[in-house]
């Protein structure tokens, strides 16, 4: 366990060192939070939850870092708004990197002669780390996607790990699927309730949408025609001027996009990525398809490669039934967010490579589209 540790947490900083000083601190908009924060936060959670409440001797490295560094956790105590996290120049960089390194050197200690009943945390602490290793990606993405410079981030990164090249259906034969993480392993609370659940059979695509078909979605005016969108999204396209993915550019006739590779012309053959919601739902309206359903997508997900983008689905993010969410501070992880938000399933090239299983939940709100994700199309 402590090997694991170790290696999860430099990995954190790994991905963090291609940038400048003052990339750490950028926030351009609220869902996006700045580096140095992400790496701020993930170590109050090993102080937070294990080490001040299950290592006597320990003393904390700064008094104010819980009420800096808490993300959510409304038990834990008060916080800075999410929206602020860029205003915090100090503490600087050195001094979060102390940080981590502080704790670090307190948790392998303690994970020397930790009792196996501290395991089931140790390893939701691993997980959340993980998560947030995708979210650096993402939000330095963002926020040097946002730069007029476009800076690469690493011009050796691939955002696709490989071309799709069968776009048929697979037949998904109707009958009842056993639905939630039923095996041994890791799993998040939300995935825990497993049931049973009726499907009619159903086709669903062995690829992803790609943004050679996505810009002829664009250029048939998919854009502009309210008939596709739902009402909340035709809002969101109108209020925003929402005309393509995010990162996307008209330049000298074609369309560019920003990766963390630098800027680059998009290549039809990929995946689309980085569309909302309701931008997937409009796409799939202008097939003549839909999305699939979360159920459906995990009784199928067998039938395709489904790692190189967060899909989604048409599933509201909801508990299963008798979910019941944990006891304490860990029972805010999950369950407090089952309202307005939509499933996506699967996994990115952000996702570390052990983070990834057939019944993990991810949710966003129907807005969002900074994540890599992308559209998997379903039909009767």
């Amino acid at each position: 366990m402590k090997n694991r540790y170790l290696a999860i947490r430099q990995y954190s900083e790994k991905i963090c060192a291609p940038l400048q000083k003052e990339d750490y601190v950028v926030q351009p908009v609220s869902d996006v939070s700045p580096p140095k924060w992400h790496l701020a936060h993930t170590t109050w959670f090993w102080e937070e939850f294990i080490l001040s409440k299950y290592s006597p001797e320990y003393k904390r490295f700064h008094p104010r870092y819980s009420f800096l560094f808490n993300s959510y956790y409304d038990s834990v105590g008060e916080r800075v708004l999410r929206l602020h996290r860029g205003n915090m120049s100090r503490p600087t960089v050195d001094e979060i990197l102390a940080y981590r390194s502080y704790v670090d050197e307190h948790m392998t200690s303690f994970l020397s002669a930790a009792s196996d009943t501290i395991t089931p945390l140790v390893e939701l602490g691993l997980h959340h780390e993980q998560q947030h290793q995708e979210l650096l990606y993402t939000d330095i993405k963002y926020i040097l996607g946002h730069n007029p410079l476009f800076p690469p981030y690493d011009e050796n990164f691939k955002e696709t790990s490989f071309i799709e090249s069968d776009s048929t259906f697979a037949a998904i034969a109707g009958g009842i699927y056993t639905i939630g993480h039923h095996t041994s392993g890791f799993s998040f609370d939300n995935e825990h309730g497993v049931h049973a659940i009726q499907l009619p059979s159903f086709y669903i695509r062995k690829s992803l949408v790609t943004n050679e078909e996505y810009i002829a979605f664009i250029n048939d005016g998919g854009y502009k025609n309210p008939l596709y969108w739902h009402s909340d999204g035709w809002a969101w396209v109108n209020e925003h001027k929402i005309d393509s993915p995010l990162y996307w550019y008209k330049h000298d006739g074609a369309w560019h996009r920003y990766a963390l590779s630098g800027f680059e012309k998009v290549n039809p053959a990929e995946p689309v990525t980085h569309v909302s919601f309701y931008e997937a739902a409009a796409f799939a309206e202008w097939s003549g398809m839909r999305l699939p359903t979360e159920f459906e997508w995990e009784a199928a997900c067998d039938a395709f490669q489904w790692r190189q983008r967060w899909e989604h689905t048409n599933s509201a993010y909801l508990p299963y039934p008798g979910y019941t969410k944990p006891p304490g501070a860990v029972g805010e992880y999950n369950g407090k967010f089952m309202i307005n938000q939509m499933v996506l399933r699967g996994a990115s090239v952000a996702t570390p490579a052990d983070h990834s299983r057939k019944t993990y939940r991810n949710f966003f709100h129907p807005q969002l589209r900074w994540q890599f994700n992308g559209i998997r199309l379903c039909k009767k």
